[in-house]
């Protein structure tokens, strides 16, 4: 066997190598503890819904059409969305930067040199003069990937790229979110103010009927102040509102990328039905939950880093190549015999860094065992948000309900002594105790309302966005 077969030899076995070797552990999805069931779901029914279910449009199962316009749009101006884009293209863009790793580099290069030299030519006695010399190059370079250091980094970018992704689908769903949590407790807000203006009226209606029984000497002046008190305090209250309502306009317009001062969102009446909202079984929130998916490719990311961070130990094999022409004068430059080349691999290692590639190492372990332990309270967190919004939900119902018996035995309380006032068998103190006992329940009844709602969306949050589903599953 002469020299170039065994160099083609060493060379195809070489390049076999890079199908074969990657040095580092490949990646195993790290366990984390599992649960079969939910504490809080009690009677709710399970949908079954992958990570292929599409999401849809979660919000529209509200039936509310000015948040359904504005939640549209969010995905065209929140800024926020626009970051994790623009994050998400960065990986792809690094990604196939970690791609070309696989291929040789090539360059090219025109030079023209000029250079001189003192002393005398000892034939001839002459001096030296000033020389050019024109060259015209390509240079190759290709490290061959012996040790899976490039694919390894490869896998990195890949998982990176997969985290991004889900890092934007989670800003997305967190931008949605917000926005309908903002979008109902200004609805709420205004449902309250329409109660604090109903009851002014019928303070100002009990001001007037206190008014003509002291006019007629059947009441007495402290009546007629306690009346225009309770009058005042409901006008007062009324206003208070608008402080809330305006935070939480400014809040819904910078999440559609709106600048404050240019939106306005009008009052309007308002009402809705809490929506029916099917679980996912907690092994499928894993699959659907975008948070939890990016600290799973991040643990991967980080497992592939430790197989670059190994391959540093091994040598490296780089194929060089260099050809071109090289001619004083440009007559003929482009010529047989003013061509070189050369061509020959260079083979490379660390012999001793003081502990540099060991101290990499530990710390690409060190980074998975962080991003493993990420991974597993990311899990745990969607365990609790699930079980935090269900227990909402199911005691905020349960309260409802009382609370709606309350304020029915509130409005009955009023009607009937308003009529003892008339008949004068009260004092207006009494008046005054059962109409604020009115007014506080019919407000804790619209602010649990706005926590219902709150609590739905949630948990639709928390088990990662909308569903599409055959038929709609009931909760209860």
């Amino acid at each position: 066997m002469n020299r170039q077969q065994l160099s083609r030899g060493i060379l195809s076995a070489l390049l076999a190598s890079l199908a074969s070797c990657a040095v580092g552990p490949d990646y195993q999805r790290p366990e984390v503890g599992q649960q079969t069931s939910y504490k809080e779901a009690h009677d709710w029914k399970m949908a079954a819904p992958g990570d292929a279910t599409s999401r849809g449009k979660w919000w529209e199962v509200f039936g509310d059409r000015d948040l359904n316009a504005l939640v549209e749009q969010v995905a065209i101006n929140n800024q926020n969305l626009k970051i994790a884009e623009a994050k998400f293209r960065q990986a792809e863009a690094l990604g196939n930067a970690s791609r070309a790793g696989f291929f040789p580099t090539i360059s090219a290069s025109a030079a023209e040199t000029k250079s001189s030299r003192g002393g005398a030519n000892s034939s001839t006695g002459a001096a030296f003069g000033t020389s050019t010399s024109h060259n015209l190059s390509a240079n190759v370079s290709w490290e061959l990937d012996l040790w899976g250091a490039i694919r390894r980094q490869v896998e990195t970018s890949d998982a990176n790229i997969q985290a991004s992704a889900a890092d934007l689908e989670s800003a997305r769903l967190s931008a949605q979110s917000t926005l309908a949590a903002a979008y109902f407790q200004l609805r709420v807000n205004d449902a309250q103010k329409q109660i604090l203006n109903k009851t002014v009226v019928g303070y100002a209606k009990s001001l007037e009927l206190t008014n003509n029984r002291y006019n007629v000497g059947v009441a007495g002046r402290v009546d007629v102040a306690q009346a225009e008190t309770q009058l005042k305090s409901a006008q007062a209250q009324a206003i208070d509102l608008g402080v809330q309502r305006a935070q939480l306009e400014h809040s819904i317009a910078l999440l559609i990328g709106k600048a404050p001062g240019n939106f306005a969102l009008a009052e309007t009446a308002w009402s809705i039905a809490l929506p029916s909202i099917p679980l996912a079984l907690p092994s499928n929130l894993l699959e659907r939950r975008p948070d939890v998916a990016s600290a799973e490719r991040r643990a991967a990311a980080a497992n592939a880093q430790i197989g670059v961070a190994k391959a540093a130990y091994f040598p490296t094999l780089t194929l060089t190549g260099n050809g071109g022409y090289s001619s004083p004068s440009l007559a003929n430059w482009i010529s047989a015999p003013n061509r070189f080349w050369s061509l020959g691999p260079a083979l490379a290692v660390s012999i001793l860094d003081f502990g540099k590639r060991g101290a990499a190492n530990d710390q690409a372990l060190a980074v998975y065992d962080q991003t493993v332990a990420t991974y597993r309270q990311t899990v745990l967190q969607a365990f609790q948000d699930v079980e935090d919004n269900l227990a909402a939900i199911n005691i905020l119902t349960a309260e409802a309900i009382v609370q709606e018996e309350a304020v029915h035995a509130a409005r009955e309380s009023v009607a009937l002594t308003i009529n003892q006032y008339k008949a004068g068998t009260v004092s207006y103190l009494n008046v005054v105790s059962v109409q604020t006992a009115l007014l506080s329940n019919e407000r804790t009844a619209m602010a649990l309302k706005g926590q219902q709602l709150a609590a739905s969306v949630g948990l639709i949050k928390a088990l990662g966005g909308g569903w599409h589903t055959p038929t709609q599953i009931n909760t209860k």
